[in-house]
């Protein structure tokens, strides 16, 4: 796939909707861009700044005539306004997503996370496109590891990093643009992604790439920290289904009830990939460290008929470390950087 200039009109096709996917050259937006070519007709713009996290090569094995990507920033109006224009619907994922890159410097997460979203929602104001907005359970904070309580639609919001605090300022600016312009918009709020494409500085993906290097992963504190799990296909899937039957203005949270904690997951890819389940390294933990996240989906499910396809942590998890087997050439070029920059935090 080629990058195409920005004021490069865009082909309509009659009858068939156009679908503009911020951030869809990242993780979840690029396995969302695939998944929407396989299950509709839609033909996809994708808006993407194409920073460290995102990889045009994710895209590239895509149709031409059905994917075009436009390479730029989602808080510039100059781009936004115009491709927003030619869209019917507006699935926004582009953020600055890892927490620890927040503690080094917000100023980035203000800038896309909230400056982007507002971009987003005045040019969805103007033409009256229907918009999808992509968050995280990381709104709600944490959880006590023994509590049994889950996040709901209905848990208050209390972020605990520069990250999470601006994704939950871009929910808010979603949920006011609604009751006071009419935007058409929902939102979800999804946990834990894993699967292909994600970035190596990830915890899944960087373990999983410590191993293939012949190195140790790398646990952080005691491993206690708990996480719910989703395969990025089923955070699709379930985007989609809220698409189509979600209802305006509502909050769907997106879970596969997959709570493990960091040091399972860490002894599963070391038995998956033939290693001692103790063949790790403790390493220090990380500033801020939210000790649980866990989702109750129960609204998704039962309000829209949505369920996970990956309801088997640790297939879903195999198919994971496959992928990245297969493609070294993809991460390859970035984990000397990546593991440089844990080891001057002593991680």
């Amino acid at each position: 796939m080629r990058p195409i200039l920005a004021d490069r009109t865009l082909p309509r096709l009659h009858g068939v909707q156009h679908v503009l996917v911020t951030g869809g050259a990242g993780f979840i937006g690029a396995n969302f861009v695939h998944h929407l070519l396989s299950h509709t007709d839609a033909v996809v713009t994708v808006l993407d700044k194409l920073t460290y996290a995102a990889n045009e090569a994710a895209l590239a094995e895509l149709p031409a005539d059905r994917c075009l990507l436009v390479v730029g920033d989602v808080a510039d109006a100059s781009i936004v306004d115009p491709l927003v224009a030619e869209h019917d619907t507006v699935v926004h994922f582009a953020a600055e997503s890892h927490n620890d890159n927040s503690l080094d410097d917000p100023a980035p997460f203000v800038q896309t996370n909230l400056v982007g979203t507002f971009t987003i929602l005045e040019a969805v104001r103007r033409t009256g496109a229907r918009m999808h907005h992509v968050s995280t359970d990381e709104v709600y904070g944490d959880l006590e590891l023994d509590d049994p309580k889950r996040f709901t639609e209905d848990t208050p919001y209390q972020p605990s990093s520069p990250y999470s605090a601006s994704k939950a300022g871009s929910d808010h600016l979603v949920r006011a643009w609604v009751r006071s312009f009419g935007v058409a918009a929902t939102i979800s709020n999804c946990s834990n992604n894993y699967g292909p494409w994600q970035h190596i500085e990830k915890f899944i993906p960087r373990q999983i790439t410590n191993v293939l290097d012949g190195g140790r992963p790398k646990l952080y504190g005691t491993g206690a920290n708990v996480r719910d799990w989703i395969h990025v296909d089923d955070h699709s899937s379930a985007v989609q289904t809220i698409l189509e039957r979600g209802r305006i203005g509502e909050t769907y949270l997106i879970g596969a009830d997959g709570e493990k904690s960091n040091l399972e997951v860490v002894r599963l890819i070391l038995r998956l990939m033939g290693r001692s389940e103790d063949d790790f390294d403790h390493v220090t933990d990380r500033a801020g460290h939210d000790l649980r996240y866990a989702i109750e989906s129960g609204k998704l499910r039962l309000e829209l008929g949505w369920e996970p396809t990956y309801q088997d942590f640790e297939a879903g998890l195999a198919q994971t470390i496959e992928w990245y087997r297969e493609h070294e050439d993809w991460w390859r070029p970035h984990k000397e950087a990546t593991e440089a920059g844990y080891a001057a935090k002593g991680q």
